[in-house]
């Protein structure tokens, strides 16, 4: 598999989505992921607010699905929350690089990587393409961050290897491959974390990848939190009485 980051302008005003894509992209040939942060989307989009117009602990509580407060927390602004199926801080909502302005996660962020899955399609005239809207996140009892896929088109988010043999015959019972995140944690490691203004990666020659035109969405690769293997980590989400509904 190779990834390569794409150096683009530094994106601070909203712009057409599609055609910043269009002005830094080589011609794309067949069976290439092209990933994209979803903070050059949400700018682009203008789903941004002005740091003095309200307080992040607001506006955290505007855009999350869930959130669940941390007393022995020291930071507010910091908090664990459940957005667009993921647990993560914040709602997702980032300072950095954001000149004076809080940046929020795309308003629909399938319906943005459709959009430009669709343009991509047709102006390169592919058949075998995908687009990845990538962020950063955290893992528990890990420092740093690694990638996380926000929404994928043009290919499965998963590549099941139930009923195969292993090395030695027996069947898998369980086995999948998180494809979508995997893509992700890849083109986020390439594209990097600060100045480095590179917000594009192009994939190709990825395993694992069935590329399809269907219509995806973060469903596909959400479980159940009574079902999770960490479900007795998650009671807060289990038990939803613990966790506080935003809307």
């Amino acid at each position: 598999m190779y990834i390569r980051a794409v150096k683009t302008d530094r994106v601070e005003q909203p712009q057409d989505l599609c055609a910043f894509v269009d002005e830094f992209l080589p011609p794309l040939e067949e069976r290439t992921i092209v990933a994209i942060t979803s903070k050059v989307v949400s700018i682009c989009e203008g789903r941004t607010v002005p740091k003095t117009s309200v307080s992040k602990e607001e506006l955290i509580k505007q855009e999350a699905d869930l959130i669940i407060p941390n007393p022995e927390a020291t930071d507010d602004r910091i908090i664990l929350t459940y957005k667009n199926h993921l647990l993560i801080p914040s709602a997702g909502i980032d300072e950095s690089n954001g000149n004076g302005r809080y940046i929020l996660y795309p308003k629909d962020p399938f319906q943005s990587v459709r959009k430009i899955w669709e343009h991509l399609r047709q102006k390169h005239n592919l058949k075998e393409v995908g687009v990845l809207m990538t962020d950063s996140r955290t893992t528990p009892l890990r420092w740093g961050v690694t990638g996380v896929a926000l929404a994928w088109q043009g290919f499965a988010s998963t590549a099941s290897y139930i009923g195969k043999p292993d090395l030695f015959g027996q069947p898998l019972r369980v086995t999948k491959i998180n494809v979508a995140d995997a893509l992700a944690v890849g083109a986020v490691f390439s594209m990097g974390e600060s100045s480095e203004c590179t917000p594009l990666a192009l994939i190709t020659d990825a395993p694992h990848v069935t590329f399809d035109v269907k219509e995806h969405g973060a469903e596909e690769l959400c479980i159940d939190p009574k079902e999770d293997l960490y479900r007795s980590l998650l009671r807060g989400v289990i038990e939803v009485c613990k966790w506080k509904k935003i809307r």
